[in-house]
């Protein structure tokens, strides 16, 4: 070799050594939150250092991670429901390495959407933080309300968090938007929201047209026989089920009784109420069996809403639809039918769970008459 083009190499080989690493920063509020995560350093000056991913989680902290994350892991309670948001993302099938599995029910969706499910790597229910760490994650997904009792020790240990909520409407479409950023596709999240708002538009624009005073007085309630003993709770002003009920034309009649989470309430104070229409929702299964021993007691009987047909139990196929579940608008959907004048809303529950299962999840017709409609339960015929 030439003295010249020794000299060459010499000086190349100096600039590729001065590259910088790359790091992920996560700023906060609070300067203590800050971590750094490194990646190996590029090989030569022909590399290309892949652009920062930037995004804001639902606890209002920018996130800075030199690339999009390939080993992503879901975990903590609710973790459920964040998979299902996930999962409406293709690149979740190679991304999301582990999972906290807490279905509700019998059966999951996961297995029939996610085509590397048998190699993901199932977290014990409450997986500790260091359980979650050893599996390498470069990001780990958690509902904001974690961030002190887990997200708060994977922090310790160096790893990323991001929060979601999904709780409302407005943070679902917010944090679907968070998703398709950490997946490297926005596209894709602005074409699954405007599925959501389409519809989410017609039941608005319909229910405007009903007057305060025409509006049905709701109770939705979660019927609970534990140990033999009977109870019936309602959620909270703030929640999601109170929402649905709101948009979809309804008069909630429980929120003065509402607590911070699910709260008991006695026959006395719902026969005061006497609501128009009774709407039960079972989180692990079908609501009829509640639905058929409360037209059965004596004291349901005298109920306005018993008496007219109106006590019914909410639908549901793989998890209830009046949840923080990516399924809400199937919820919303069958409300407004149930809820709004007749010949003023119509609602193809087959049609709109096929376009569901199709749009958001990419299921074909013969998946879906073979795994989503033979679950299907609630009361949700017309």
């Amino acid at each position: 070799m030439k003295v010249q083009e020794i000299l060459i190499s010499i000086v190349l080989l100096s600039l590729a050594g001065c590259q910088p690493a790359g790091k992920a920063i996560l700023t906060d509020p609070t300067p203590s939150s800050g971590i750094a995560v490194g990646f190996e350093p590029t090989a030569s000056l022909e590399a290309q250092v892949s652009p920062a991913t930037v995004l804001t989680d639902s606890l209002g902290r920018e996130i800075v991670l030199d690339k999009l994350p390939e080993r992503v892991v879901i975990a903590g309670r609710a973790a459920q429901l964040i998979l299902h948001a996930a999962f409406m993302f293709d690149e979740a099938d190679t991304r999301v390495v582990a999972m906290e599995q807490r279905t509700q029910r019998d059966v999951s969706i996961l297995p029939l959407v996610d085509s590397a499910y048998a190699d993901a790597i199932q977290l014990q229910r409450d997986a500790s933080a260091e359980a979650i760490a050893a599996v390498n994650p470069d990001v780990v997904l958690l509902k904001s309300y974690l961030a002190g009792s887990l997200g708060a020790p994977l922090e310790t240990l160096g790893l990323t968090t991001i929060y979601l909520d999904l709780e409302t409407p407005e943070q679902f479409f917010r944090d679907v938007r968070i998703l398709g950023t950490l997946f490297g596709h926005p596209e894709r999240a602005e074409e699954v929201l405007a599925f959501y708002q389409k519809r989410l538009d017609l039941v608005s624009r319909t229910a405007a047209t009903v007057p305060a005073e025409a509006r049905p007085h709701v109770l939705l309630l979660q019927y609970t026989d534990q140990g033999g003993k009977v109870a019936v709770n309602v959620p909270p002003a703030s929640w999601l089920q109170t929402t649905l009920v709101q948009l979809a034309g309804g008069e909630p009649v429980w929120l003065d009784a509402a607590g911070s989470g699910w709260t008991v309430v006695d026959l006395e104070q719902i026969a005061a109420w006497d609501p128009d229409y009774v709407f039960v929702v079972n989180y692990d299964g079908d609501p009829a069996p509640a639905t058929q021993a409360l037209r059965a007691d004596r004291g349901w009987v005298a109920l306005k809403a018993v008496r007219e047909g109106h006590l019914l139990g909410f639908p549901g196929d793989f998890a209830s639809w009046d949840q923080p579940d990516t399924r809400w608008i199937l919820g919303l959907e069958w409300l407004a039918s149930r809820l709004l004048p007749d010949g003023t809303f119509s609602f193809d529950f087959q049609a709109e769970m096929r376009a569901f299962y199709q749009e958001l999840y990419g299921l074909d017709q013969a998946a879906f008459e073979t795994h989503v409609l033979p679950l299907l339960n609630g009361n949700y015929a017309p």
